[in-house]
């Protein structure tokens, strides 16, 4: 009598482990998506922000430490799930709480949401999904492999690729998490205080019956100069890297 192999294929249990790993991505995916069906995406607009700003000062006097423990856990939130609109959520916080505390209350949150996002793709898959690296993900896999920390210091500074998938992206690629905690913290300051600065004077703005636009304050020499010279100064070290590498190949092809 043949006896039949009830033992299952290698790959067998491959599925639900894959699926186990990649829970957490499911997790910050189902919260995005909940979150627009829920339509609370319409909240988070410079015309929510307008027509609800008497509303905000008033909740905000209430009791001042818990609207920022509110602010803070909600920005979070928000990031943890990548949501799409950071900027717009940093110029409530300027609108709210001014430079200060808004500015380190904005850094704080977005620093915490980002880091949630970048574990959760680092447990979820990140060394899979490395390997088959595409897109925007792969043209940042060369500039980490340079140096992680200044790379990610100017990726925060410069707007090239969404702040949402900077983190998704790093984590995919095995950044050191001290090199994305600092590179990030201290490379969205500048634009945090920019836009918490538009937020700041959007009261006054409201209340002229004037308009409020992110690029238009974004772009003035008085802004913008600053946030290049911390570019310059980011890829200072980056600059000196090459050239010393060219330097070293020169002595080899002459020796």
């Amino acid at each position: 009598m043949n006896q039949r192999n009830h033992s299952r294929p290698p790959n067998a249990a491959a599925g639900p482990g894959i699926i186990r790993r990649a829970a957490p991505l499911i997790a910050v995916a189902a919260g995005l998506a909940l979150f627009f069906a829920l339509g609370l995406n319409r909240y988070f607009t410079l015309d929510a922000l307008r027509e609800n700003s008497e509303a905000l000062r008033d909740w905000r006097d209430e009791s001042l430490l818990r609207a920022l423990a509110i602010f803070i856990l909600a920005y979070a939130g928000a990031v943890a799930i990548s949501f799409p609109g950071a900027t717009i959520l940093t110029v409530f916080g300027g609108f709210l709480f001014g430079l200060w505390p808004g500015v380190p209350a904005v850094v704080a949150a977005a620093t915490l949401g980002a880091s949630i996002v970048f574990l959760a793709a680092r447990t979820a898959l990140g060394d899979l999904l490395s390997k088959r690296a595409s897109g925007f993900i792969k043209r940042m896999e060369q500039g980490f492999r340079e140096n992680e920390l200044n790379y990610m210091f100017i990726l925060r500074l410069i707007p090239v690729f969404p702040f949402w998938g900077i983190n998704i992206a790093a984590g995919l690629l095995g950044v050191r998490f001290r090199n994305f905690f600092f590179g990030t913290f201290f490379g969205i300051i500048p634009g945090a205080f920019v836009y918490a600065s538009i937020g700041a004077a959007a009261g006054a703005a409201f209340q002229a019956g004037e308009d409020v636009t992110l690029g238009g304050i974004l772009f003035k020499p008085e802004t913008l100069l600053p946030i290049l010279g911390l570019i310059v100064l980011a890829l200072i070290p980056v600059l000196l890297k090459r050239v010393s590498r060219q330097a070293a190949r020169l002595d080899e092809s002459q020796s």
